[in-house]
């Protein structure tokens, strides 16, 4: 029997809410071609003038996406007889708020609300969203008693507070159950130490890693990996990251390595990195951001000058993930010095010595220094410069110079969804604290969880947290069916990186001036959630390509 906090007939009110959601959507398209067109073109100056309207509009997209989403992961639960009153109410509570807030206004973050006249709808036009399904969502779904309820369910399965069935296969939770033991036995109780103390993670952890195969697998089997799906690396990233994001992004540098190598590389360059890079033998980092470029990786200026067969780098790198100990670098440089654009870039699989807390950078013709950072401490960000830097001729990427760049741009679906499966973990890590301390603390004679404003957030935090975990699932989901995905996994980052920063921020609301100092975990979780709306594409670069992709 279904409480009655559950609307009477929910899967029929969510299937007619998706088409009017659909319908404003088609709407906000045309009003947004209509101000970035220019003889027939879309103007990426016009974009550019029109980014309110253009994000927005990625951001409707991505609602509409998300509630498609939630509607197909409860029918598949119904059809496993796994539909329970919990993953009810967080599809009630889901197809509520989000309706609420595509009427009302989308918070691109705190301060940036998106309204619908932002990008020209009238009042009538907005209200064709207005079908009789819509307004009783609107109205009714995200009530009190269901978030109240949602939180009294979540008391009653405190063992974990991951609530709701996944609605992934029995063989993929497997999975997920073999990384939470491990990330509750080696990683929660040590991650906050390593953080407060800005210490590497051990290097005993990477080696267990390794040898429970993450770091080889998606990577073919005949290259020494486990040929595994996307999803499942999604379900280890996210555990993973559950315990602590430097631990479950780990595996995000030798993902965008081995992509680059799968993708581009040459069959000797397969037979020779693939195999030590799934076993951690060779531990990669990423080498493409420059101090003044940001995300506009076409103005690089680091430069590559052949020399006979082999290659000598120059210039300046910042923003470098795990720099000090690994083996070798996806390095981006210019190698046409005439070009001032994307076409003159190659990528390069760079060796180096891995170096030491004395010496941390012993490879000749590479200098770098450690930049102190507020989170996402356990890999250590590091400033690189090089100055005639020796590159074997035979590892530049795909043996032809010129196709860095493109290199480049197939791995971004990967690391997004692997990003996104990061701040899922992250934001499970904010409820989870959350919701103990709400329990065990008391005030006014009664505990925390007990207070309607303390309850509305953890149930929130869980709604969007499945949200943004099935539209994660969603974009691994069409890699794995090859194909192009760059939509999907742009919209499962935006969506969780905001999440995560929600579910941390709220989280540490709940403990109130405990959240502040630095002993309390929660301190460290906000810390390690601000980051993921900035790399792997900031928040307004990724609305930016999801708008621009979807008008083609």
């Amino acid at each position: 029997m279904t409480h009655t906090a559950i609307l009477p007939n929910l899967l029929t009110l969510t299937a007619q809410a998706i088409p009017a959601a659909d319908a404003v959507l088609d709407i906000t398209k045309i009003k947004l071609q209509a101000l970035v067109t220019t003889e027939g073109r879309v103007s990426n100056e016009l974009i550019e003038k029109n980014q309110t309207a253009a994000h927005g509009f990625a951001w409707v997209a991505t609602y509409v996406e998300s509630l498609r989403q939630m509607e197909k992961w409860a029918l598949n639960l119904q059809g496993s007889g796994k539909f329970g009153e919990i993953e009810q109410l967080i599809l009630q509570i889901t197809f509520g708020e989000y309706l609420c807030q595509m009427a009302g206004g989308i918070p691109m973050n705190q301060g940036e609300i998106f309204r619908l006249h932002d990008i020209g709808l009238s009042q009538e036009e907005i209200s064709t969203m207005m079908v009789p399904a819509v307004s009783e969502l609107m109205q009714s779904a995200n009530s009190q008693s269901a978030r109240l309820r949602l939180v009294t369910l979540m008391q009653e399965h405190e063992a974990d507070t991951m609530l709701g069935a996944s609605g992934l296969d029995d063989e993929l939770e497997m999975i997920r159950e073999q990384f939470r033991r491990y990330s509750i036995e080696k990683i929660e109780p040590f991650a906050h130490d390593w953080h407060l103390k800005d210490e590497l993670i051990p290097m005993d952890v990477i080696d267990e890693l390794a040898e429970m195969g993450v770091f080889g697998l998606t990577i073919p089997e005949e290259y020494g990996g486990y040929g595994l799906s996307k999803v499942s690396m999604c379900v280890v990233s996210e555990e993973l990251s559950r315990g602590y994001i430097g631990v479950g992004s780990l595996g995000t540098r030798t993902e965008i390595a081995a992509e680059l190598i799968i993708a581009g590389g040459t069959e000797e360059q397969k037979q020779k990195w693939l195999p030590a890079l799934a076993s951690a033998e060779k531990l990669p980092t990423a080498v493409f951001t420059e101090p003044n470029t940001g995300s506009d990786l076409g103005a690089l200026r680091t430069r590559a000058v052949q020399n006979g067969e082999d290659w000598s780098v120059t210039g300046n790198k910042t923003w470098i993930t795990h720099a000090t100990r690994t083996h070798m670098m996806t390095l981006l440089a210019r190698t046409d010095s005439d070009t001032t654009n994307y076409k003159g870039l190659s990528m390069f699989l760079a060796e180096k010595t891995p170096g030491t807390d004395e010496v941390p950078f012993p490879t000749e013709g590479m200098t770098g220094g450690e930049i102190e950072v507020l989170g996402y401490r356990g890999m250590k960000e590091y400033e690189l410069a090089f100055d005639n830097f020796h590159v074997k001729g035979e590892n530049l990427l795909g043996g032809k110079p010129g196709k860095g760049f493109k290199q480049l741009m197939e791995t971004f679906e990967s690391a997004r969804i692997q990003t996104a499966a990061r701040a899922v973990g992250v934001a499970q890590s904010a409820l989870d604290l959350a919701y103990r301390y709400s329990v065990d603390r008391k005030q006014f004679g009664k505990p925390l969880i007990e207070f309607p404003r303390v309850a509305n957030k953890l149930a929130m935090m869980a709604v969007e947290l499945m949200i943004a975990r099935q539209l994660t699932y969603f974009s691994a989901f069409e890699k794995d069916q090859g194909r192009r995905c760059d939509i999907e996994a742009g919209m499962a980052k935006l969506l969780g990186a905001r999440v995560a920063w929600a579910a941390a921020d709220n989280a540490l609301q709940v403990h109130g001036g405990n959240g502040f100092a630095l002993e309390y975990k929660i301190s460290r979780v906000l810390c390690d959630a601000r980051i993921l709306n900035i790399f792997e594409g900031a928040g307004e670069i990724q609305a930016q390509v999801i708008a621009r992709r979807l008008l083609g």
